[in-house]
């Protein structure tokens, strides 16, 4: 067993602290680029800033979940991981139609399998840097026949590599959905991260997926737009106590140039995972042991294949 970063394949012992959704580079395709000039990270010197704060607030690794329509870029993404110390695992695989219709429209799924194979262990975009899991995406409420296409490709590229999976659902819609399709096109459940689900669902759609045996993303923390801190840190609580703490990953999905730290020093951008929710966990009683399997055991558990 190994997790495969962009710097090579670690042991999983080795991973340490981890964010589970977060991006370093990113942009938005063409021809919705200009809708909001807030999205979108282009400067290696910002994200290895970025990440450096990261670093002294506890954190060791994270999943760098931009795909190649969005502007993934291995080789800075190696720079950035040197110059931090910080491991970052690479996604493979596709984002949601909007961003990967035009790339995909003519591709067929046996062509999308191959890449996302040769992209874990060849390379990504002719570089010699492995991506270490791959990811899928739904739209809001739906699968479009495209995404649908990525799913089954997701399913096949999985069954032949084992990677992780992890996913993209539109504010969190179509949930158990889309685990229904990843699962039906053979996805191992307790391989599959599903992604943005702290955007305001019920306890009845947590318990539910958390029953498949699948990881629960928690990776809008600190975006009170959607959702208050303290409703999570309760569903958080209540999962815990059911039996489900193995299950349950964290991030913050940082993807604003005005969540940043290094662009707004009046946040904390990823690194507020650590200096403000954790505490505040801690602080509602959840224990030592509790956050270790949440920030340590289980990102190693799901990354390893």
């Amino acid at each position: 067993m190994k997790i495969r970063t962009v710097l090579g394949d670690i042991p999983p012992e080795t991973l340490g602290v981890t964010s589970c959704h977060e991006h370093l580079l990113w942009s938005v395709p063409e021809p919705y680029q200009d809708e909001d000039p807030d999205l979108g990270f282009d400067s290696i010197p910002a994200s290895v800033a970025e990440l450096r704060y990261f670093k002294a607030a506890g954190g060791n690794a994270l999943i760098e979940m931009t795909t190649k329509e969005i502007g993934r870029a291995a080789l800075d993404l190696c720079q950035i991981s040197a110059a931090a110390n910080v491991h970052i695992i690479a996604a493979t695989g596709h984002h949601k139609h909007k961003f990967s219709a035009g790339l995909l429209q003519e591709q067929t799924t046996d062509q999308i399998v191959s890449t996302i194979f040769n992209d874990l262990h060849e390379g990504m975009d002719g570089t010699p840097v492995c991506a270490g899991v791959i990811k899928a995406a739904t739209s809001l409420n739906a699968a479009s026949p495209i995404e649908q296409k990525v799913i089954q490709a997701v399913g096949i590229a999985h069954q032949k590599s084992g990677a992780p999976v992890s996913t993209h659902t539109e504010a969190g819609s179509f949930a158990i959905e889309q685990v229904g399709l990843l699962l039906k096109h053979g996805v191992a459940a307790e391989k599959l991260l599903i992604g943005h689900l702290d955007r305001n669902l019920t306890w009845e759609t947590y318990i539910s997926l958390a029953q498949k045996g699948v990881y629960l993303g928690f990776d809008q923390i600190g975006k009170e737009k959607y959702w208050p801190d303290a409703e999570r840190i309760q569903l958080i609580h209540k999962l815990i106590q059911t039996g489900y703490t193995s299950q349950i990953l964290l991030s913050c999905d940082s993807a604003r140039k005005s969540t940043w730290h290094t662009h707004n020093p009046q946040v904390n951008g990823p690194a507020y995972l650590f200096m403000d929710f954790i505490p505040a966990l801690c602080r509602s009683g959840i224990g030592e042991a509790d956050i270790e399997t949440i920030l340590i055991q289980n990102p190693a558990r799901f990354l390893a294949f």
